[in-house]
């Protein structure tokens, strides 16, 4: 490991952890993934696909009309300083193709580190880019990449961390951002329609609920997730959810009442909130801060996970053994991960090992 990769695990334990009490995690864990009974088994003949992209990975997500397209936000020297790359990918039409699994379609180059990304679930071509800059950058992938972005929203006074479209109303994304804000907007606008400020550090996170098109959540450093409906002229709910910073949030897909966080503390708190005092279910088995937390768009009781331990765990948080499955094919702080909404079991993952790997569930992600 070279001293830039030290160093920048260095800043960013140093940034996520509020205390000392953790020691550096260089090493692999030899972990296999743990056979699952809940989601059905991949066709024996799948290919994993696996994609090098010049920057460190900081989000993938799966477009919402093609089950072949992803998106992937990158980030130079860690996303310390240097440059950003939006791409977009392609996976083969047929996965049983020994040839090129993943190519590339697009890619945009940002003067700033991307950190997260979203696609609009009302245009196939179009993606928000969340950027270290302070901007917010919309991108058609039906016009020249000379032509775009087509717009860059800079209203943020720090980096904006994670951008969340609606899944209801389909014409309005959220940002949140360091600079303890969260931002609502519309694509034909040319400024946000509001501006969210209760937090007081870092939004990590937001996600809006999969059935009302009004409310959302956010996750902050300040150890607390908010519920937030846009016609309330306050948060409607806090989650005083961890003792220390949380890092990202996400509801059920099919119970609107459900919410889990994940935090620098090592767990994920799954939460109902109609009873928010304790959590229905609390998760541990990362080594280290959990960065992302995904609900399955099909399986109810199924998460997704990764962490700055390198792996990618699933979890079935009603059943006594939670941990159904465990990846740790990253060499580095895995970041980004997501489930396909059209492809069920399909999942993607990125980190700063500069990789995206793509597999079924069950499957070894570096299967050649």
């Amino acid at each position: 490991m070279d001293a830039a990769t030290t160093d920048a695990q260095e800043y960013m334990l140093s940034r996520d952890f509020p205390t000392n009490d953790y020691t550096y995690f260089y090493g692999k864990q030899q972990i296999n993934s743990q056979p699952n009974h809940h989601l059905p088994p991949p066709p024996a003949t799948t290919i994993m696909p696996v994609f090098k992209v010049p920057f460190n990975g900081y989000s993938v997500k799966f477009s919402p009309f093609y089950e072949s397209q992803l998106a992937v936000a990158t980030a130079q020297n860690f996303g310390i300083l240097g440059n950003g790359r939006l791409h977009v990918l392609q996976l083969s039409p047929s996965p049983a193709n020994p040839g090129q699994p993943i190519s590339e379609i697009s890619s945009f180059d940002t003067a700033d580190g991307v950190y997260d990304c979203c696609w609009s679930e009302s245009h196939d071509s179009l993606i928000v880019a969340a950027v270290a800059d302070g901007s917010v950058k919309l991108y058609d992938l039906s016009l020249p990449p000379t032509a775009n972005p087509i717009r860059s929203l800079q209203e943020h006074t720090r980096e904006v961390h994670s951008v969340d479209y609606n899944v209801v109303r389909k014409d309005s994304f959220l940002s949140s951002s360091w600079d303890d804000t969260v931002k609502l907007w519309t694509v034909d606008r040319p400024s946000s329609v509001r501006t969210f400020k209760e937090h007081a550090y870092c939004v990590y996170s937001t996600a809006w609920n999969p059935r009302h098109a009004d409310v959302f959540a956010s996750a902050s450093g300040d150890c607390t997730a908010r519920i937030w409906d846009v016609r309330e002229p306050a948060s409607t709910m806090i989650l005083p959810a961890h003792e220390f910073e949380i890092l990202s949030c996400d509801w059920n897909k099919y119970d609107d009442c459900v919410i889990a966080t994940a935090s620098v503390d090592k767990s994920i708190k799954v939460w109902d909130v109609r009873s928010f005092r304790v959590p229905v279910a609390v998760l541990n088995g990362h080594g280290y801060a959990v960065r992302k937390v995904k609900f399955s768009p099909h399986r109810g009781s199924v998460i997704a996970s990764c962490s700055y331990d390198m792996t990618v765990c699933l979890w079935d948080y009603m059943v006594e053994d939670a941990l159904i499955g465990r990846y740790d094919h990253h060499t580095e702080f895995t970041v980004g991960v997501d489930m396909s909404v059209l492809v069920e079991g399909l999942l993607a993952s990125t980190g700063w090992d500069e990789l995206v790997y793509v597999w079924q569930h069950g499957m070894d992600p570096r299967a050649p």
